[in-house]
């Protein structure tokens, strides 16, 4: 599959290996929409990867706060008027909270922005995917997922709210997420796969105060350039090793077996249900 002329959807693309990622796809030929909850950070990056493409791309920008329901069902009606077909979804948008909070659906932010939001703007335009097949799904997990769980029995994260816990809990939903994604499009031309981008330098967890921002900063001697770390997100929406691979999890270009709670699929069909009752809180997906 050459990225030439292909639509690219992408959430997350305002800094970090979002807008890393971007800017290469879109030097490439590629498309694309960006996702952004503030225009003036969202226009700046636009300008930035319409530049690497030695002016050749021209971004689209698609205003959406992620963390509401209402804003997603927004934004999926928004890209289903205006794109007649999507070949690439990439779900890269994240954050970490250090103390709980809730979003306007009255769901914990964490899960709401890192889980739901992918689950249901995914759900949202699937039909459109399979209208483009071939056509990739790309979501951004993280090694953090090592050691958690799904709590079902606490799904928000009232009884114990630890934030670097909780933030393990999404991205593990992030994988099983992708594995039941993938089963579910089987012979459908989609494919859905996730990836650890490793430990980065970018502006991740600075939203949290002036502790975890230096704690970030005492971190970039050992971490990745965004560069780097956005290389696998690339590969995996243009490179025609993965056209055919679907359900997996990735590092560094390579296959990587996640933990044993990632590999549950009944786990990963349960929360798929879960997921589903959360969003139609606000109307069904």
């Amino acid at each position: 599959m050459s990225i030439n002329g292909k639509q690219i959807l992408i959430t997350g693309a305002t800094n970090g290996i979002g807008l890393a990622a971007a800017e290469v796809l879109a030097a490439q030929g590629a498309k694309l929409a960006i996702v952004a909850r503030n225009e003036a950070r969202a226009r700046d990056a636009a300008d930035r990867i319409e530049a690497a493409s030695g002016g050749r791309a021209t971004v689209d920008v698609l205003i959406a706060d992620l963390a509401s329901q209402a804003s997603v069902r927004a934004l999926a009606a928004n890209v289903l008027r205006t794109y007649p077909r999507l070949d690439v979804l990439i779900n890269n948008a994240g954050a970490i909270y250090t103390t709980r909070q809730l979003s306007p659906d009255g769901i914990e932010l964490t899960w709401a922005l890192n889980h739901l939001a992918p689950f249901l703007l995914t759900n949202l335009l699937l039909d459109r995917l399979k209208q483009s097949a071939p056509a990739r799904i790309i979501t951004t997990a993280s090694g953090a997922h090592l050691g958690a769980h799904i709590p079902f029995d606490d799904m928000t994260a009232e009884r114990s709210y630890k934030a670097f816990g909780r933030y393990g809990e999404t991205k593990l939903a992030n994988i099983l997420f992708t594995t039941e994604l993938a089963r579910r499009l089987e012979d459908s031309g989609v494919t859905a796969n996730c990836f650890h981008p490793g430990l980065v330098a970018t502006g991740f967890n600075r939203n949290n105060g002036t502790i975890m921002g230096l704690g970030m900063t005492l971190l970039w001697p050992v971490s990745r350039t965004p560069e780097k770390g956005a290389e696998t997100l690339e590969w995996l929406a243009s490179s025609p090793e993965v056209a055919n691979v679907s359900g997996t999890y990735f590092f560094d270009m390579r296959p990587k077996t996640p933990s044993p709670a990632a590999q549950d699929r009944d786990a990963a069909r349960r929360l798929w249900q879960v997921s589903e009752q959360q969003v139609q809180r606000s109307g069904a997906a």
